[in-house]
């Protein structure tokens, strides 16, 4: 021990004082050996984390104030004699462990030594206090009310609004939903036939032009025509405040297209609306002729794919006047495909619409890859519905980060348009040495890391936009 550095003699004295550190799982264990000598392994390198570049993500934060701004918004009835971790620590300690791929409240037992998640939630790496156990992450998860839970979702979408530093001129509401499969005894989860499974059925709604998360709602099912446009009225209204100006275009797949939602985008100034529509016999028949003369045109082109586009007039009976219809018909050596969408816009070519207005709609799946396949949020896994609408929205915020990181630090770099996956492996997963000095702290981070050019440029970046 004599040898042994301050910093280092603080961090034994840490797992001195939690002997569990040193049972047999931490025991010396032998690997292949390297050069005739022989190899072995254990878990005494101190304070070591495979996590650094979260000080990226945890410099974004605190430039934009996301995850101060979400724990305000949490009550605390908590006895402040028994404390130990305040609401905001909590959350950091969520947000960002889910943010290194720890999604499951089960890695905090371990995580909480972590020395860069603890910089992170705002303790210091070495000498600060640890962090909040499982049953603790466990309880405040379930804590939050409904209440609370709408002033967050108000939050999120406050987050959304002072990401511009000008006003845009339009505004995509790209609207679409998702499984979330649950395997417990999850309240209000629902079977559901086209997955085969009981499940939940998140709302997301991201700004389709930018990628930009708006809100998350977990549900138990698909939304009825009620239930969508109850959300759609909340956004324009908060949006039409800020934005008065600004045209703002409704966007979603078939299961979104409700007459009450169409009714209320076209009432409102500057706002229209673009959704798929499903088959039925009426258009069938009405689009029967350009189906006709599109699938001639294919057997007078030797084989070549044959693409076209129509418009028409529809009313269905529960719409209260008629609209316009885009039928995109192509026939190619797999048949005929026949798709349809209806629109407000009655002055942009049907090709345009289809191609350049709704077919960008497919981005949003993107975004809710990044969300639920990458950050794991649809690890629905509390009892209570509303505690795991508010893990969905811990996921929400760790996303929110990503984005703002490949959006604004990492603008004109290859990673700007990369995946949340990608962005973890190159610049969360780097490991580093902690060492907590008298005056200061120290990250060490490995000489040979491929992207140090790339993490220097963005600390430097951040460095210049910091306050102060």
């Amino acid at each position: 021990m004599d040898s042994l550095s301050t910093q280092e003699r603080v961090f034994y004295g840490i797992n001195q004082a939690h002997p569990d550190l040193f049972s047999d799982k931490n025991k010396l264990l032998e690997a292949s050996a390297v050069g005739q000598k022989p190899v072995y392994v254990d878990f005494s390198g101190g304070a070591l984390s495979s996590d650094a570049g979260l000080l990226l993500l945890k410099e974004v934060d605190e430039q934009i104030g996301l995850t101060k701004a979400a724990a305000a918004v949490l009550s605390d009835a908590r006895d402040a004699r028994y404390t130990l971790h305040s609401t905001c620590e909590l959350l950091r300690q969520c947000v960002y462990q889910i943010a290194a791929g720890y999604e499951d409240g089960n890695d905090s037992n371990a995580l909480r030594f972590e020395p860069i998640i603890k910089m992170a939630a705002g303790r210091l790496p070495v000498s600060g206090a640890a962090l909040a156990s499982q049953p603790t992450i466990s309880r405040f998860q379930n804590r939050p009310s409904r209440a609370q839970l709408y002033r967050m979702a108000t939050c999120i979408v406050e987050q959304f609004i002072a990401s511009y530093d000008e006003d845009p001129e339009i505004i995509v509401l790209d609207f679409d939903d998702t499984d979330s499969q649950t395997y417990g005894d999850q309240q209000l989860a629902l079977f559901n036939a086209y997955y085969n499974s009981y499940c939940y059925m998140p709302l997301h709604v991201y700004e389709g032009l930018s990628g930009k998360l708006i809100t998350t709602i977990l549900k138990p099912t698909v939304m009825k025509g009620p239930a969508v446009l109850s959300v759609l009225r909340r956004l324009v209204k908060r949006l039409r405040k800020e934005w008065p100006r600004a045209i703002i275009v409704f966007r979603g797949d078939s299961h979104f297209t409700k007459p009450e939602v169409m009714d209320f985008m076209e009432s409102e100034s500057n706002c229209m609306h673009v959704s798929g529509l499903r088959a039925n016999a009426v258009l069938k028949r009405l689009a029967a002729r350009v189906v006709e003369k599109t699938e001639r045109l294919y057997e007078r082109g030797n084989g070549k794919k044959v693409e076209r586009f129509h418009s028409l007039r529809y009313k269905a009976g529960s719409w209260s006047r008629y609209r316009r219809v885009i039928v995109k018909v192509d026939v190619g050596p797999q048949g005929t495909n026949v798709r349809y969408v209806t629109t407000d816009m009655e002055e942009a070519p049907a090709r345009s619409l289809y191609q350049n207005v709704y077919c960008n709609r497919a981005r949003a799946e993107n975004f809710i890859k990044d969300h639920k396949l990458y950050l794991h949020s649809d690890r629905a896994s509390c009892h209570r519905f509303e505690a795991n609408q508010f893990r969905l929205f811990l996921h929400s915020l760790a996303y929110i980060l990503f984005d703002t990181l490949r959006r604004e630090v990492l603008r004109g770099t290859e990673w700007a348009t990369s995946t949340i996956e990608t962005l973890r492996v190159k610049l969360i997963k780097v490991g580093a040495r902690v060492r907590e000095l008298k005056t200061r702290i120290k990250i060490e981070l490995p000489t040979a890391c491929p992207l140090k050019g790339m993490i220097r440029r963005s600390f430097l970046l951040l460095a210049q936009l910091r306050p102060g």
